[in-house]
């Protein structure tokens, strides 16, 4: 007879529903029956919304991995590797990954084993290590991302240290990358020019790797600065806020992340569910921002909605904004805006043309990118000598501003 195992799903702390492993790496989500009967249930996702607001409450089960959405709130590439290495778990059986990692994810959903449910005896992997042990040395390095992030908390004295058990972090630690240069200088240089030009941009600052403590031995060779962020997933005293990247929202897996929608897809859900003109504005300052600096990388999981009032969605802050023409020579966005996704087309036209399709009002679409532009070039131009980069990447970023139609006003 095949093995289940049961997890609960938790949001803010209460049952919500249930994942359930019924044997053969399959896996099936539910919701509670008091989640569905209660009118006024905190928002999970939505993407469990049909097309007349109703909740979605039928679900077929999965294969290997859960559905997109739970998928979403796992790990991907090296750190999804890395993780379930030190938890004994195979990375590509999610259910088992979640039922590890559950007690640290981004938002306010945390899952949990079932009435204290002991680890199957015959999942694969580490099997001297005791339930407590695997997620004791996994979920010290546990939020979702391919670069390398940790949960972090400030000490007192000010440096940095990552907590016992990674949960509770209110800070993320972005360490530099192995492969390309000052990855950590150039995103806090763009975080800090988008700050400057009207967006809504967490904390942040650089820190010498030498003052963050506790770090994995596996790591201890890199060298430089690391980037760290506060979580706007999380309030000064730790409680929870929820949030959903739009891969969450589009249910898409995070293989798709690059594909399956556009920003013209993004910006209609924000007229439809976020906080009327002003999301409306602040995604378009966001769209105009990483076209003007070459962000090849801004897919759907790089946008995210915030819960503050447990029901009503708006934009979240900004984050994971890079210059990444400053290390591969990319003529193209992750994502279509409208038409295209051609930097060398990133026009005014472009810009009707998906306020037309996302039922966006024209006039403040064009204002807010022209405004941006003129922001953009005034903090540029200014700062970018004092700014933590390199040559190089200055040079590369003027270089990519000249094949911009919107830079220059067309």
């Amino acid at each position: 007879m095949a093995q289940v195992n049961v997890l609960d799903v938790l949001l803010y702390g209460a049952p919500i529903g249930t994942l359930t492993g019924v044997g053969g790496d399959r896996s099936l989500f539910a919701f509670n029956d008091s989640y569905i009967a209660d009118e006024q249930h905190p928002v999970l996702s939505l993407s469990f919304k049909d097309a007349l607001g109703a909740l979605i409450t039928d679900f077929k089960p999965t294969q290997t991995r859960v559905i997109p959405f739970f998928s979403n709130l796992l790990p991907e590439g090296h750190m999804r590797a890395y993780l379930a290495e030190r938890a004994g778990v195979n990375p590509v059986r999610e259910f088992f990954l979640l039922w590890v990692l559950g007690m640290d994810l981004p938002g306010a959903v945390t899952i949990r084993p079932a009435d204290g449910e002991a680890w199957p005896p015959e999942t694969d992997g580490a099997s001297d290590l005791h339930d407590g042990d695997r997620r004791e040395r996994a979920l010290r390095f546990s939020l979702a991302g391919v670069q390398l992030k940790f949960s972090a908390v400030t000490e007192a004295s000010g440096g940095l240290t990552i907590p016992a058990k990674g949960v509770g972090g209110s800070w993320i630690v972005k360490l530099p990358s192995r492969q390309y240069a000052a990855v950590p200088e150039n995103e806090y240089s763009m975080m800090t020019l988008a700050r400057m030009s009207g967006m809504d941009v967490p904390a942040l600052e650089l820190v010498d790797l030498r003052d963050i403590k506790n770090l994995p031995a596996e790591i201890a060779d890199l060298k430089g600065k690391a980037l760290v962020i506060e979580r706007f997933d999380r309030l000064q005293d730790g409680t929870p806020v929820h949030i959903e990247d739009f891969a969450q929202v589009f249910g898409v897996y995070p293989d798709d992340k690059y594909q399956k929608a556009s920003m013209r897809n993004i910006a209609a859900v924000i007229a439809a569910e976020g906080e009327g003109e002003d999301d409306v504005i602040e995604f378009i300052r966001r769209l105009t921002f990483n076209m003007l600096i070459g962000n090849a990388d801004m897919h759907l999981k790089n946008w995210s909605l915030i819960y503050p009032d447990r029901r009503r969605a708006a934009l979240a802050p900004a984050y994971d904004f890079v210059s990444t023409v400053a290390y591969i020579k990319d003529g193209n966005s992750a994502l279509n805006v409208s038409r295209t996704k051609r930097f060398d087309q990133f026009t005014a036209d472009e810009l009707s043309h998906l306020a037309a399709k996302a039922r966006l009002p024209e006039k403040i679409v064009l204002d807010t990118a022209h405004e941006t532009v003129a922001r953009f070039r005034q903090h540029w131009n200014a700062e970018k000598r004092n700014l933590p980069l390199s040559a190089a990447v200055t040079e590369a970023l003027d270089r990519h501003l000249q094949t911009v139609p919107l830079a220059q006003g067309t």
